[in-house]
């Protein structure tokens, strides 16, 4: 008669056998997914280039800050106009954006201070000013840590052509700096921008990013403005999720910005870490649960120390690892360009391993930190603040505010 333990480690190598093999499937269909994706043709309508504001909202100083603005102020687009904002006039980076208006007087830049009262999402508050502020019909919101090419805004206007098309958002690459902000890059371009290929290829865009997010303002008006978001953490995620939900479209443009992480510490890159996977747990709990069946690398490490005895589990274990490096290669390296992840690709199964702990993690609370304040996450997403407060660091709200912003999008893709 069987004993119960051995039944017991029974279903735990049928269990972690089951979920290398979806993470094989994954690991193959994403590597489809970008591949069908870049060989597409790169749309393009040179003769249509309407206005643009884009709006810039700051916090603090970014790693470049003044190259990253610089290059949307070197923009080969005919009516640009750029507009710089801050909730604190002694914020450092208004400096650089005042440095920026100053340096390039040939463009219409201009500089704001928010002064009225604080949502619960301080950046949507600020963007909302700024808005008011803005002159064209076509708004881009643009992260402060976001470097682009001369033709950045020819190549995102172009879907606008399509009056049905209201959002237009586009793929990212991060430099890094460091061993902390490394790992952080190599699980933004070998995991994150891989499941937004995925959930493009499967349901479609409807979400944005904060890579970049070109909006018509009547889209934006249609589902209430920015004051609709203002009590939520994932607001890019939102501005292209809810036009879709009012009847626009949304479309992924074959475009690759540089997200310029800089250098972090590992608490820094943890905390931040842990906001973006409890944001995700709140918005899609079902399919937050499902990433149990893409992690690859620990099922495979956790196979291999229980049947290593068996030449099926060990075959499986490395296939698994090695698609899994593979599918990282192709899509960072060779699709991304991502030169950060060039160098540091030995550390996907260390970054591996760190996902799944905050997974895991994630499971435990409810509460997040963000910007010196203590929330609570309601159903989808929803801030509530928490009496305590806590003290900002630069620790905990450093660069990658980008990646806690972008949390909820691709739960169903990955």
């Amino acid at each position: 008669m069987t004993s119960f333990p051995h039944i017991l480690a029974s279903l735990g190598i049928l269990t972690t056998a089951t979920i290398c093999l979806s993470s094989c499937g994954y690991y193959v269909f994403a590597v489809f997914c970008a591949r069908s994706f870049f060989r597409r043709p790169l749309r393009r309508n040179d003769g249509f280039t309407p206005p643009i504001t884009v709006l810039k909202p700051l916090c603090g100083l970014d790693w470049g800050a003044y190259e990253n603005f610089a290059s949307f102020c070197r923009q080969n687009y005919p009516e640009c106009q750029i507009i710089f904002g801050s909730d604190d006039e002694a914020d450092p980076a208004l400096v650089e954006a005042r440095g920026i208006a100053r340096d390039f007087p040939e463009r219409d830049i201009r500089v704001v201070v928010h002064r009225g009262p604080r949502t619960p999402n301080p950046k949507v508050g600020l963007l909302a000013t700024m808005a008011a502020e803005a002159s064209h019909a076509l708004l881009l919101i643009s992260d402060s840590d976001i470097r682009v090419e001369e033709d950045h805004l020819r190549r995102l206007v172009a879907p606008m052509v399509d009056p049905e098309v209201g959002v237009v958002t586009c793929l990212y690459r991060s430099g890094a700096e460091g061993f902390a902000s490394s790992l952080d890059a190599l699980g933004l371009s070998t995991d994150f921008q891989p499941a937004v290929l995925v959930a493009h290829r499967l349901e479609g865009i409807s979400f944005g990013l904060g890579s970049g997010i070109l909006i018509r303002r009547a889209a934006l008006d249609a589902v209430g403005g920015f004051a609709a978001i203002a009590d939520y953490l994932s607001d890019d995620y939102l501005l292209g999720h809810l036009p879709v939900r009012a009847g626009y479209r949304a479309e992924l443009v074959a475009e690759v910005v540089r997200h310029e992480l800089g250098r972090s510490t590992l608490r820094g890159v943890l905390d931040h870490q842990m906001r973006w996977n409890r944001g995700i747990r709140s918005v899609r709990p079902l399919g937050y649960a499902g990433l149990l069946f893409n992690q690859g690398t620990p099922a495979s490490l956790l196979l291999l120390a229980m049947a290593w005895r068996s030449p099926a589990a060990l075959v499986l274990s490395a296939t698994t690892l090695s698609l899994r490096l593979a599918m990282a290669w192709l899509i960072a390296v060779r699709y991304l360009r991502d030169e950060s992840a060039r160098r540091s690709l030995w550390l996907v199964p260390v970054r591996d391993l760190l996902g799944f702990t905050l997974w895991l993690g994630a499971f435990l609370g409810n509460s997040v930190v963000w910007r010196g304040r203590r929330f609570r996450l309601a159903a989808n997403g929803r801030l509530v603040p928490e009496k305590v407060e806590v003290c900002a660091t630069p620790e905990t709200d450093g660069h990658s505010r980008m990646a806690e912003r972008d949390s909820a999008t691709v739960v169903g893709g990955g």
